[in-house]
């Protein structure tokens, strides 16, 4: 049977969500993200990029290249509530489907040509979204995920693509390379200097080519310009976790000790959600006493993946949670609730300075090992307990102050 996956993408959300609150933002050049000089732009709308504006890029920079631009420090426990409101509509109306992210979704809809059209059908879906939610999204559909993700972008803004089956070449075809998913600054750069700027051109070139000049990656992106993709799509689990736990060899009333060993929990949890491009909103907090009555607190949390949302997070539910002032046996730090997505939420209270440190220490951490970096506050925890690591099915591992 033909697949049918849709690819739904919220445009612009963040700036959406804030135009949503605020009217008199329509149409105006808009800036979401730290508004100090060292912040960094979390979004943009299209007003500003044809001034050469982009996600990522410093503030400072930005709002040199458009003076005219409105700068919003933005709420992320709003664009979480919006995220949440548009994953409820497709649960209810797709039965299998996958979140990429806060504002990023596919489905399937493989079969429905027989009832309904699946055309149709996700035509209804998009206008049940923009009717109940308020928002702008688009959508690309095709026989696959990435043929599905690049008619979305071409479809944008604010609109549906459909590509037949048997046209996915010549959609592609006439697109810059740059439009295939993998295809970053540093291997767009290696393509152009091979004389490669259009897709038709990979689509022509044999596939040993682009192994010789990329490598594995080459054959990746050679198999997507032909249309070619056979990801499997992942069903949404919103249950999904990761935890860590310690029972103490001896049990203990030491506050400062207690505290550390959550900071440090924390600390690894968050950097696990880096690693396999995953963020969570909700961070829960267990204490289990000498008398063995177990005791757990959990707050909901913008999705993040950045140890100075989930830190502070952890300790504050350690406080409330801790007031018996009894010997303690045990503390675990869970965090449930993962979607796909990488380090992007958390850019309104950031700087530059401190999304590099991030991609510092976890470089450090993937080459030497997650303990090889620490911050002072954990040092004192020096064996923080055993958990699943459920992202690569890797033996469950021992966390330990490793000393320098």
């Amino acid at each position: 049977m033909e697949k049918n996956i849709l690819h739904l993408d919220l445009d612009t959300f963040f700036v959406s969500c804030e135009r949503l609150i605020d009217s008199r933002l329509k149409n105006r050049p808009l800036l979401v993200g730290g508004t100090g000089d060292r912040g960094v732009v979390a979004a943009c709308s299209y007003e500003t990029r044809g001034f050469g504006v982009h996600s990522g890029m410093s503030m400072k920079v930005a709002k040199r290249l458009c003076p005219e631009a409105v700068v919003i420090k933005g709420n992320s426990s709003i664009y979480t509530k919006y995220s949440h409101l548009v994953t409820e509509i497709i649960k209810e109306k797709v039965p299998v489907f996958e979140k990429a992210s806060v504002d990023e979704f596919y489905a399937d809809l493989t079969g429905m040509d027989k009832f309904h059209g699946t055309y149709k059908y996700a035509s209804e879906l998009r206008q049940k979204i923009i009717k109940d939610s308020g928002l702008p999204i688009s959508f690309g559909l095709s026989c696959n995920k990435i043929v599905s993700k690049v008619a979305t972008g071409e479809a944008k803004p604010n609109n549906q693509l459909m590509i037949d089956s048997g046209f996915e070449k010549s959609f592609l075809a006439p697109l810059s390379i740059r439009k295939i998913p993998s295809v970053g600054q540093k291997t767009y750069q290696i393509l152009r200097n091979l004389g490669v700027d259009k897709v038709k051109v990979v689509q022509q070139m044999p596939v040993e080519m682009m192994m010789s000049a990329l490598g594995a990656n080459g054959v990746t992106i050679w198999k997507r310009a032909q249309g070619i993709d056979n990801t499997p799509l992942i069903p949404f689990h919103e249950r999904k976790s990761i935890s860590t736990e310690r029972t103490f060899g001896k049990d203990t009333i030491d506050t400062q000790k207690l505290r550390t060993t959550i900071f440090a929990m924390a600390e690894n949890l968050a950097f696990q959600l880096r690693n396999a491009d995953k963020l969570a909103s909700t961070i829960s907090v267990k204490i289990r006493y000498s008398d063995f009555n177990t005791y757990n607190k959990q707050v909901k949390i913008p999705y993040s993946s950045a140890d100075h949302v989930i830190i502070p997070a952890a300790l504050e539910l350690f406080e409330k949670l801790y007031n018996r002032r009894l010997l303690v046996r045990l503390v675990g730090v869970k965090i449930t609730n993962i979607v796909s997505g990488n380090y992007q939420i958390n850019l309104f209270d950031d700087t530059e300075e401190m999304l590099n440190l991030y991609h510092v220490m976890d470089r450090v951490r993937q080459k030497y090992g997650e303990l090889s970096i620490m911050r002072a506050a954990s040092m004192g925890a020096k064996t923080i307990g055993r958990f699943q690591n459920p992202f690569n099915g890797e033996p469950p591992i021992l966390l330990a102050h490793r000393k320098q």
